[in-house]
């Protein structure tokens, strides 16, 4: 069993072979993905150590006080949240070799085509097909609010491949390469003024066999993987103490006494203490993780994590008043990521209105939570039996 002493060991190892102050950065990413270092609960020879999960920290502790560059993870945030747990889970070892390693360097940036204009959040209705043609699968659809589609070379992917099976059943998962002829990526602009968010056309796009990911019908088993780890890294991120959304209003509140109110001052207690706990609940949800696969648990997380921003960043432009009115930049652009604290507070109160539709509506989530957590009795599904050919669209 690998211990805290020895992946110490084994990091300081890393360091003298690649000093970080003269090592290409890139060259130190893979070199600490090959040492097994990269996240250490994985196996060895795809970045990990077979080591508890827990000991990851004491691994970047110790790279973090040598000044050792990281892997970017805002930027790469959908592959190593997303699509490398499923990779890990379902993938094949020769899907595992040949995806993990540039996934994790940020050498390949990954996407998730899973939403479409047609169902909503109701993501088993989906209608992008995918027709069996040989060892190639033929791929006919189109995918929207798709983060990162700009940068991405790869994509998660869920296709219909069997219209006759009731909507959960027919549905197969795919590795894409965005990159193929008939992948067109189109932006979509937002509330913000940016377009980090894409609708993407799928034409006649051939997938080799070689990339799907688990039995052919069972998508929608393999993509729970994925919505599972999602909401876990949308709403259970690591942060400080007055880490995320919580962290700017403060600041404001300490260095402008002139804009305090009474009333603003309790609704600030009640918000900075509502964050706290769910900080803390987030790194209680990361230790059972510790003992295996994420569970229905992080849906409750990511649905307070969409509440608490809105609240939070609504307090923030009241307390600002007329100031809170301004907008620093409109320019339509189509960054790499989403920087909630780097921005001023009316992109905070206009980009966190999209925290309850991403990862999952809060709708859906309430849902979850209420059947699969609290144990509730289901809501009444009529077309759950039904083939997907027959659903009324």
């Amino acid at each position: 069993m690998t211990d805290a002493v020895e992946l110490r060991r084994r990091t300081q190892e890393l360091l003298a072979a690649y000093p970080p102050s003269s090592t290409d950065r890139l060259d130190f990413l893979r070199a600490r993905f090959d040492a097994g270092l990269a996240w250490v609960h994985y196996p060895e020879g795809l970045g990990g150590l077979g080591a508890p999960r827990s000991l990851q920290a004491v691994v970047d502790e110790e790279l973090a006080v040598a000044g050792a560059p990281d892997n970017d993870p805002r930027r790469i945030g959908i592959g190593l949240g997303m699509a490398a747990p499923t990779v890990l889970r379902y993938g094949t070892d020769e899907q595992k070799a040949r995806f993990l390693r540039p996934l994790w360097t940020g050498e390949e940036v990954w996407c998730q085509l899973f939403s479409e204009p047609g169902a909503g959040s109701d993501l088993a209705a989906l209608g992008t097909r995918a027709v069996r043609d040989g060892d190639s699968w033929v791929v006919d659809g189109q995918k929207v609010w798709t983060s990162s589609a700009h940068l991405a070379r790869w994509a998660i992917l869920i296709a219909r491949t069997d219209p006759d099976a009731p909507k959960h059943a027919g549905i197969t998962y795919f590795i894409c390469d965005m990159t193929d002829p008939g992948v067109e990526v189109r932006p979509l602009r937002q509330i913000t003024g940016e377009a980090e968010f894409n609708e993407v056309f799928l034409t006649g796009v051939r997938i080799p066999d070689s990339h799907r990911l688990g039995e052919v019908g069972d998508g929608w088993r393999v993509a729970q993987t994925t919505l599972m780890n999602e909401r876990v890294s949308i709403g259970g991120m690591r942060l400080p103490r007055e880490g995320g959304m919580i962290g700017p209003v403060a600041k404001t509140w300490r260095e402008r006494p002139e804009l305090r109110t009474h009333d603003l001052h309790q609704r600030l207690l009640k918000l900075w203490v509502e964050a706290e706990v769910s900080r803390l609940t987030a790194e209680r949800l990361r230790q059972q993780l510790n003992a295996g696969q994420p569970g229905y648990e992080g849906s409750g997380m990511k649905l307070a994590f969409a509440r608490l921003n809105q609240e939070i960043s609504g307090l923030e432009v009241e307390l600002l008043g007329e100031e809170g009115l301004l907008y620093d930049d409109w320019t339509m652009r189509r960054p790499e990521l989403v920087d909630f604290t780097g921005r001023d507070a009316g992109y905070r109160y206009l980009r966190s209105k999209g925290n309850s539709i991403e990862g999952g509506t809060s709708e859906v989530l309430l849902n979850i939570v209420a059947e699969r957590v609290l144990g509730l009795p289901a809501e009444p599904r009529t077309d759950k039996d039904v083939p997907w050919k027959d659903l009324a669209r």
